[in-house]
């Protein structure tokens, strides 16, 4: 099932690399003149919905579909923002709110998961990205309103709600029964596991930069000075802040780009540095690996092709997404806003990710996941969407298709892999990986 993400449960920070800038008069004069005929024939529409629509008409549902149908014509990303999904928008980058921990879109009339919250009750009830939910306590919300989804499946720490799901591969559905909590969103967190630091990054909001610099200095601190190696993991990141991206790669990096954009207006022209936010390299000495799959987008892609294209990092997992455009946020007003395409990005080496996502330098399936593979082959990526912005150096289609074919290192079941008590396979094979590096990047040691 193939589908648009144009209505978004986290507004603009869903698969989005979002900047934040008020609206001008020099944007709005780049309007051309000549479609004077065309906002005529727009009015003409209204004026024959509200003389002959069959039902009484709201004014504000008219311009609200007609500012939606503009913004949904261009791309899956572009969207209008008012009420509920501009508080969502706004909850998601500072707060926190009670409920499952879901991250939600609607595709084709049913409610689709895009990935549980790390930690959250959706998580540990074992809800899967990809999921279709189709009833809520026994009810079918198929072909509903996507707010009104939302707003059931929130509700006061402690009481639950039974969610049917669809997954693709399995036959028919099955239950879920879901305790709501307080969810705190935490886009970073840490553990050490003997010597070696995992960072788990879940989106880019205000100070993941910064969080992820401290959880550097605690995981030091815990392994009593004597970390061998990171492990970076952005995987099911849907994106986030673009200067929060920039700060993330900075961290890491000495010298050179970390990612650039181009747009078709000059002001969207801009490409960001090493050394402009944080000084020096945070794990100087210290190998590392960034983990991916195919919900790792947009700003997460921003620094796993940083840290690759600049050989700081191996990185490790499933083709990314492949979103390599920038969202910007222009307030129309303090309950409005719109979020608009307005350049693409492209990593040090000139790659555009746009459609064919970062490549790791080394793929490596969720063995421990028997569900991984066919939701992988399933997995809507950028280039699945309707109306998504072409690559301008075009994508071979045979190339992506690399992506499901089988590995012959990787032959271990999911039964097998839990005899040995290994729960998460992709992380597991990171800290391998690094456990032989000897000390070094695995890119360094790799090349003599």
């Amino acid at each position: 099932m193939r589908s648009s993400l144009a209505t978004t449960f986290r507004a603009a920070l869903l698969l989005g690399t979002v900047a934040l800038v008020p609206a001008t008069t020099a944007a709005l004069s780049a309007v051309d003149g000549r479609v004077a005929p065309q906002f005529g024939r727009l009015f003409d529409v209204y004026r024959l919905v509200k003389a002959n629509y069959v039902d009484q008409t709201d004014d504000d549902k008219l311009v609200k579909g007609a500012i939606d149908g503009m913004l949904a014509s261009l791309d899956p990303h572009s969207a209008y923002l008012e009420g509920s999904s501009l508080d969502r928008l706004r909850t998601m980058i500072d707060g926190n709110y009670q409920g499952l921990g879901l991250s939600v879109v609607m595709d084709e009339g049913t409610v689709k998961v895009v990935s549980p919250m790390k930690g959250s009750p959706a998580e540990k009830a074992g809800i899967k990205p990809g999921d279709y939910i189709t009833h809520l306590d026994g009810k079918l919300i198929y072909g509903g309103d996507l707010d009104d989804a939302v707003n059931k499946m929130r509700g006061p720490p402690g009481t639950s709600i039974r969610l049917t799901i669809y997954r693709p591969g399995r036959d028919g559905t099955f239950d879920v029964t879901v305790t709501r909590a307080t969810i705190d969103l935490k886009p970073v967190t840490s553990q050490l596991d003997g010597s070696v630091g995992v960072i788990s990054v879940n989106e880019f909001s205000t100070n993941v930069g910064r969080d992820v610099y401290q959880a550097i200095q605690t995981l030091r601190a815990q392994s009593g000075n004597k970390l061998t190696g990171l492990i970076l993991d952005l995987r099911g990141n849907p994106g986030g802040e673009l200067d929060e991206a920039v700060a993330l790669s900075d961290l890491f990096l000495t010298k050179g780009d970390i990612v650039s954009q181009r747009g078709r207006v000059a002001s969207e022209n801009a490409v960001w540095h090493a050394e402009t936010v944080f000084p020096g390299d945070a794990a100087k000495g210290l190998p590392i690996v960034v983990l991916i799959d195919a919900g790792t987008a947009s700003a997460s892609e921003i620094v796993a092709g940083a840290l690759q294209d600049q050989h700081r990092a191996l990185v490790m997992g499933e083709r990314s997404f492949g979103k390599g455009s920038v969202q910007t946020m222009i307030p129309l007003d303090k309950d409005h806003a719109v979020k608009l395409t307005t350049a693409r990005y492209y990593t040090p080496s000139g790659h555009s990710v746009q459609e064919g996502g970062i490549h790791p330098d080394i793929r490596v399936p969720q063995l421990t996941d028997p569900d991984a593979r066919r939701r992988n082959e399933l997995a809507e990526r950028e280039s699945d969407l309707a109306r998504h912005l072409v690559n301008e150096v075009g994508i071979d289609d045979k190339k992506l298709e690399n992506d499901l074919k089988d590995d012959p290192r990787f032959k271990l079941t999911a039964d097998e892999l839990k005899a040995k008590g290994i729960k998460d396979f992709q992380l597991w094979y990171a800290e391998e990986t690094l456990k032989h590096t000897g000390g070094l990047p695995p890119q360094a040691k790799a090349a003599k």
